[in-house]
C-alpha cells in the first residue's frame, strides 16, 4: 500500500468513528504545510492548518451542535481521492458529504467539500427514475 493509500486509509477509519473532531485531527495530522481547505457552497477558503484548527474547535459553540458522520466510501487513485459521507448535525437529517481530497508526497494538500440536504424527488420524474433508498444518517 502507498503512501496515498494509508492517508486515505487513515481518513477511513478517522470518518468511521463517527467524530468531526476525529475526523478534523487526523486531515491536519496528515496534510501538508501549504494545506488549503475549500467550501465552495459558502465561498470560504481556509488557507493553513491554524484556521483549520480554530474553526473546528469552535465549531460545537459556535453552533450548539456536534455533528457525527457516517462513512460510506472513499475512491480514487494516485493523488486525487472522493470521500463520501453523511452528517448528522444533531436534528437527524442525513447531509450528504463528499469530500475532494488532493494529495502530494502522501499528504494531503488540499481538500474541497461539498454538503448537501436532502430533497423530496419531484413527482414529474416517477416514470423515468427507479426509486432507491435515501442515504440516511
Amino acid at each position: 500500500m502507498g503512501d496515498n493509500e494509508q492517508v486515505i486509509e487513515r481518513f477511513r477509519k478517522a470518518f468511521e468513528s463517527g467524530e468531526v473532531g476525529q475526523t478534523s485531527r487526523t486531515f491536519l495530522e496528515e496534510s501538508t504545510d501549504d494545506f488549503v481547505q475549500e467550501w465552495p457552497q459558502s465561498g470560504e477558503r481556509i488557507a493553513g492548518r491554524d484556521a483549520s484548527i480554530k474553526i473546528n474547535e469552535m465549531y460545537a459553540g459556535a453552533t450548539g451542535a456536534s455533528p457525527k458522520l457516517t462513512f460510506r466510501r472513499a475512491l480514487g487513485a494516485g493523488d486525487v481521492y472522493v470521500i463520501e459521507a453523511t452528517i448528522d448535525y444533531g436534528d437527524g437529517t442525513p447531509v450528504s458529504y463528499v469530500g475532494i481530497a488532493e494529495l502530494r508526497d502522501g499528504k494531503l494538500a488540499k481538500i474541497t467539500e461539498y454538503f448537501a440536504n436532502p430533497f423530496e424527488a419531484p413527482a414529474w420524474r416517477a416514470g423515468l427514475v427507479e426509486r432507491m433508498e435515501p442515504v440516511s444518517a
